[in-house]
């Protein structure tokens, strides 16, 4: 019996101290987006733990979670740096999605079961509803479950694994910059449009409105970078 006790409450403790690891991580990442963590900083993770009123583990764990993704990288004896990325970088990022993500598209609405591509469009009014909410956190989460799940009908788990790769190192900056200037949502909505296209059958039309749409973001995160500075990527 108190074996059996001394287990449970082990459990207990390890769900709990997943979830305050999971609400650090949120946290970071909206520091992240919003700037107040900015890119090329050392941040050591007894600090941030300070900083979040927490005890280093969790951080530590949501650092690690961080680093996975590719907005941090582990610094020795120090702690965890934000990861830079150069306008060229951004540049490149953006040309490989547009060379593997376009042509998808239009094989996709050429393909796809129309049943499996309207199933999608809880999530494309998802991403609106968040950008009109500025949640920011939840826009780049419909956003990207909105895109994978477009490419996953493409039948290619690689093929998503490395778009996947690809929007975690081109991570979007500036995005509160974004949303305070209203342009967030105009850029949302052009997710509903892509999906009335592919749902019409127009492979061409849907092939040229990714184009558009992956060229409009790339822009629209240049001219945030120029207007917040060096500081605020």
């Amino acid at each position: 019996m108190a074996e059996r006790t001394r287990q449970r409450t082990l459990i207990t403790t390890l769900t709990s101290q997943e979830r305050l690891s999971d609400r650090v991580a949120h946290a970071l990442r909206a520091a992240l987006i919003s700037g107040e963590l900015r890119p090329g900083e050392v941040h050591s993770a007894p600090g941030l733990a300070a900083r979040f009123g927490v005890s280093a583990t969790p951080v530590r764990e949501a650092m690690l979670e961080l680093a996975r993704e590719g907005l941090v990288e582990p610094v020795r004896n120090k702690g965890f740096r934000i990861t830079e990325v150069s306008e060229r970088d951004l540049d490149q990022y953006a040309e490989l999605r547009a060379l593997i993500e376009v042509p998808t598209i239009g094989a996709v609405t050429a393909s796809a079961d129309r049943r499996r591509l309207e199933e999608l469009r809880p999530v494309a009014e998802e991403i609106v509803t968040r950008a009109r909410e500025h949640d920011l956190i939840g826009y780049l989460d419909a956003d990207r479950r909105f895109h994978l799940s477009l490419l996953a009908l493409s039948g290619n788990d690689r093929l998503v694994e490395t778009v996947g790769d690809l929007r975690k190192h081109s991570r979007l900056y500036g995005l509160t910059a974004l949303d305070e200037r209203g342009l967030l949502v105009p850029s949302a909505e052009e997710h509903i449009e892509l999906l009335d296209l592919m749902l019409a059958g127009d492979a061409a039309a849907a092939e040229a409105c990714m184009a558009r749409h992956l060229g409009h973001v790339r822009s629209l995160w240049a001219r945030s970078r120029q207007e917040t500075g060096p500081g605020r990527r």
